[in-house]
Protein backbone atom coordinates (compact mmCIF):
# COMPACT_ATOMS: atom_id res chain seq x y z
CA UNK A 1 0.00 0.00 0.00
CA UNK A 2 1.25 3.54 -1.02
CA UNK A 3 0.73 6.59 1.08
CA UNK A 4 -1.98 8.08 -1.32
CA UNK A 5 -3.43 4.46 -0.84
CA UNK A 6 -3.13 4.71 2.86
CA UNK A 7 -4.41 8.01 2.70
CA UNK A 8 -7.78 6.94 1.00
CA UNK A 9 -8.18 3.97 3.31
CA UNK A 10 -7.60 6.69 6.64
CA UNK A 11 -10.03 9.10 4.84
CA UNK A 12 -12.86 6.34 4.12
CA UNK A 13 -12.70 4.97 7.47
CA UNK A 14 -12.90 8.05 9.29
CA UNK A 15 -15.41 9.95 7.37
CA UNK A 16 -12.79 12.56 6.53
CA UNK A 17 -11.47 14.65 3.50
CA UNK A 18 -8.47 13.47 1.59
CA UNK A 19 -6.55 16.69 2.58
CA UNK A 20 -7.41 16.13 6.88
CA UNK A 21 -6.63 12.59 5.95
CA UNK A 22 -3.44 13.35 4.91
CA UNK A 23 -2.89 16.41 7.17
CA UNK A 24 -3.15 13.48 9.99
CA UNK A 25 -1.24 10.62 8.51
CA UNK A 26 2.02 13.41 8.02
CA UNK A 27 1.44 14.90 12.20
CA UNK A 28 1.50 11.09 13.01
CA UNK A 29 4.92 10.21 11.15
CA UNK A 30 6.22 13.59 12.13
CA UNK A 31 5.25 13.03 15.67
CA UNK A 32 6.91 9.39 15.42
CA UNK A 33 9.86 11.00 14.20
CA UNK A 34 10.24 13.16 16.46
CA UNK A 35 10.05 10.97 19.28
CA UNK A 36 12.33 8.78 18.12
CA UNK A 37 15.28 11.54 17.01
CA UNK A 38 14.69 12.63 20.34
CA UNK A 39 15.21 8.33 22.01
CA UNK A 40 11.73 7.78 22.95
CA UNK A 41 10.33 5.06 22.50
CA UNK A 42 6.71 5.39 20.49
CA UNK A 43 4.22 2.92 21.81
CA UNK A 44 0.62 2.41 20.14
CA UNK A 45 -1.27 -0.39 21.02
CA UNK A 46 -2.56 -3.01 19.35
CA UNK A 47 -0.04 -1.81 16.79
CA UNK A 48 3.78 -1.77 18.53
CA UNK A 49 6.39 0.11 19.54
CA UNK A 50 8.77 2.50 17.30
CA UNK A 51 12.27 2.53 18.76
CA UNK A 52 15.90 4.54 17.91
CA UNK A 53 18.22 1.41 18.31
CA UNK A 54 22.26 2.10 18.46
CA UNK A 55 24.00 0.06 15.82
CA UNK A 56 27.52 -1.00 16.90
CA UNK A 57 30.52 -0.03 14.86
CA UNK A 58 31.90 -2.92 12.64
CA UNK A 59 33.86 -4.29 9.77
CA UNK A 60 32.36 -4.00 6.20
CA UNK A 61 33.67 -4.48 2.87
CA UNK A 62 33.61 -2.28 -0.33
CA UNK A 63 31.54 -4.90 -3.03
CA UNK A 64 33.17 -2.86 -5.67
CA UNK A 65 36.84 -3.11 -4.95
CA UNK A 66 36.83 -6.01 -1.49
CA UNK A 67 38.59 -3.42 0.74
CA UNK A 68 37.88 -3.80 4.30
CA UNK A 69 36.49 -0.62 5.42
CA UNK A 70 35.35 0.87 9.17
CA UNK A 71 31.15 1.18 9.38
CA UNK A 72 30.76 3.57 12.30
CA UNK A 73 28.24 3.43 14.88
CA UNK A 74 24.93 4.35 14.84
CA UNK A 75 21.49 4.81 15.73
CA UNK A 76 18.55 3.23 13.66
CA UNK A 77 14.91 3.22 13.50
CA UNK A 78 13.29 0.08 15.11
CA UNK A 79 9.97 -1.69 15.05
CA UNK A 80 8.73 -4.96 17.34
CA UNK A 81 5.15 -5.61 16.24
CA UNK A 82 2.75 -5.81 19.09
CA UNK A 83 0.66 -9.43 19.87
CA UNK A 84 -2.32 -8.56 18.42
CA UNK A 85 -0.80 -7.16 14.67
CA UNK A 86 1.26 -10.46 14.84
CA UNK A 87 -1.81 -12.19 14.92
CA UNK A 88 -3.96 -10.92 13.31
CA UNK A 89 -0.91 -10.88 10.29
CA UNK A 90 -0.68 -14.72 11.14
CA UNK A 91 -4.21 -15.67 10.40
Amino acid sequence: MRKDELIKAIADSANLQNAEASRALDAVVEIISDGLSKGDKVQIAGLGTFEARPRNAREGRNPQTGETIQIAATTVPGFKAAKQLKDRVAG
